[in-house]
């Protein structure tokens, strides 16, 4: 007979037991709060360049700024989007993914089921 549970499991879902997963559980937290701290670093040093950048601007004489030119505001934009904006998303994804792991880890108890993500079990 199957269970209702395990036949409509979304896909890269697996039910398992909490006794199994537990091991897993705290070395795929820290590899994810890792993840958090490689991205935040990226993120300072771009605001940091950009701080530099318009610093340097900013410190040139008035003909030296006409002639030199300044990044149009759209790049700019781009450029956030791309260095701060998606990767704070990514951030909030992780921290997610980290209370998830957390829940499993201090509310349930061993004998009892619970949803697993694959990446869970490769760590």
């Amino acid at each position: 007979m199957t269970d209702p549970i395990f036949s409509n499991a979304p896909s890269g879902v697996k039910y398992r037991k909490a006794a199994e997963v537990y091991p897993f559980l705290e070395a795929y937290i820290v590899k994810k709060e890792n993840e958090i701290d490689d991205i935040e670093q990226m993120v300072q040093r771009y605001e940091k360049r950009r701080q530099a950048e318009e610093r340097a601007y900013q410190a040139m004489s008035s003909l030296r700024r006409l002639l030199s030119g300044k990044k149009p505001d759209h790049h700019l934009a781009v450029e956030y989007i791309h260095y701060v904006k998606k990767p704070l998303e990514k951030i909030r994804s992780l921290r997610q993914e980290i209370e998830h792991a957390r829940r499993i880890l201090n509310s349930s108890s061993p004998s009892d089921v619970v949803p697993v993500n694959e990446e869970m079990m490769e760590v």
